[in-house]
């Protein structure tokens, strides 16, 4: 073994938890972004089981200058439950830096977006949420996604068939 390859940094284990896949048909996604969660003790065992759904979340900046996640139900955990139990949706705070929590809350008050959770993993021992900032589709906009979906299926087969 050389001695570049001993320097190499350890690879970063990503685990998926739960996706929100409702999320990229109802909104349009403009941009992603990276964001951990504080979470308690059993709400990180839950999410080890993945007793998480994101069908409803969103997060939404408050007075005090934080992103907060709203509405992401982490189940109970069954042995802690009795005593170190958690509310399972209760409001979590989001872990970002500060110009990015100032430039997404800007958009949000301004500009009518919204910040969904497009999906929960493990990177390593840490549980990271990734966040969109998305506008709402409108009935037009569907039917034009469906409508591309469609021509590109067709052309995929043409080409096939050649």
């Amino acid at each position: 073994m050389s001695a570049v390859e001993r320097q190499r940094p350890q690879e970063v284990k990503i685990r998926p938890v739960a996706e929100h896949r409702r999320a990229r048909f109802d909104f349009k996604v403009e941009e992603k972004l990276e964001a951990g969660l504080q979470l308690t003790g059993s709400e990180v065992k839950s999410l080890r089981e993945g007793t998480v759904t994101l069908s409803d979340a969103y997060a939404l900046p408050t007075r005090g200058g934080e992103l907060m996640l709203h509405n992401a139900h982490i189940g109970p955990y069954g042995p802690a439950a009795a005593v170190y139990g958690h509310d399972p949706l209760r409001p979590r705070k989001l872990l970002m830096h500060r110009a990015e929590i100032d430039r997404w809350s800007s958009k949000v008050r301004e500009r009518g977006y919204s910040i969904i959770p497009l999906s929960i993993y493990f990177k390593g021992p840490n549980a990271k949420v990734e966040l969109g900032l998305c506008t709402g589709k409108t009935h037009e906009d569907r039917r034009h996604d469906i409508k591309a979906r469609e021509t590109k299926r067709e052309m995929d087969r043409a080409i096939r068939r050649r």
